[in-house]
């Protein structure tokens, strides 16, 4: 019993390591403005992790720190890559004021982690080509309380 116990804990170790924590709010910086919008070249991407599961919001770059959206987006956290899909409303991504039929536009998002918790990806909005790159910074803890203690 000690062997196999052993045996299992010695797998474990080198083989079953838990992702990196990805958690948090991240700046996008897109290479170009999408077709279409005036203003479009940032966007804030929140993340909220369990294990390699995400669930995620893109929000407005212009949004308070504490303001909560709903998670439009799911994906999953494999090998240094970040895979999200699903839906978001053109006035987020426009950065502009929300109509009352606010059109959804299906969206996918692939990131690669690199250096010190930034990462590189492609956005990608059906229907309006081409697929944008980009860079995501994680927005440090204490921009956040900055910008609430300066409201």
């Amino acid at each position: 019993m000690l062997l196999l116990f052993k045996t299992v804990s010695v797998y474990g170790e080198k083989n079953l390591k838990a992702p990196p924590p990805v958690n948090g709010r991240y700046r996008l910086t897109l290479a170009e403005n999408l077709p279409n919008c005036e203003k479009s070249d940032t966007l804030t991407l929140n993340i909220q992790q369990s294990g390699i599961y995400l669930n995620a919001s893109v929000l407005p770059a212009s949004a308070n720190a504490d303001t909560d959206e709903k998670h439009s987006l799911a994906g999953i956290f494999r090998n240094q890559q970040l895979n999200l899909s699903g839906k978001v409303g053109r006035s987020i991504l426009c950065d502009i004021p929300r109509p009352q039929n606010d059109p959804l536009n299906s969206v996918t998002i692939q990131m690669q982690l690199v250096e010190k918790g930034s990462m590189t990806g492609q956005l990608s909005i059906n229907g309006i080509p081409p697929t944008l790159t980009f860079t995501a910074m994680p927005q440090k803890a204490e921009e956040k309380s900055h910008k609430l203690n300066s409201h």
